[in-house]
């Protein structure tokens, strides 16, 4: 049996891009996006409840949202999920889960059209 794995997001830039290069020279860019949800409880209160996402683009996509997102940009992210691990300053593992996107929509442009700007495969790094 197949399993895909394959996350979507819409949500609102936290931040500037950060931008890493990899020891080859290809271009890494990070993101964090906030995705918001609203909903009502027993009382009737409107509860708003914001999540964090971590996403990183390699090669072309990475070149395109560094030059052209913002922080507050409205986007829209498809790509896959990937966990990595790394060892902290006193020993101890840690894990984070991150969107490895591969399609790239800039929902508010100052024009206020919207673009699409898309990665192939070739541009991923794996």
């Amino acid at each position: 049996m197949s399993m895909n794995n394959q996350a979507q997001i819409i949500g609102r830039l936290g931040a500037d891009p950060q931008v890493n290069y990899a020891p080859d020279g290809q271009m890494i860019t990070n993101l964090r996006i906030a995705t918001d949800e609203s909903y009502k409880n027993q009382d009737g209160e409107r509860i708003q409840r914001t999540e964090w996402h971590r996403v990183v683009m390699f090669g072309k996509i990475a070149e395109i949202a560094s030059d052209y997102l913002t922080k507050g940009r409205l986007i829209g992210i498809s790509g896959k999920l990937r966990t990595r691990k790394w060892t902290d300053s006193n020993k101890i593992d840690r894990y984070t889960t991150e969107i490895v996107a591969n399609d790239l929509k800039m929902l508010d442009s100052k024009q206020d059209k919207t673009e699409k700007l898309t990665a192939t495969d070739e541009d991923m790094p794996f």
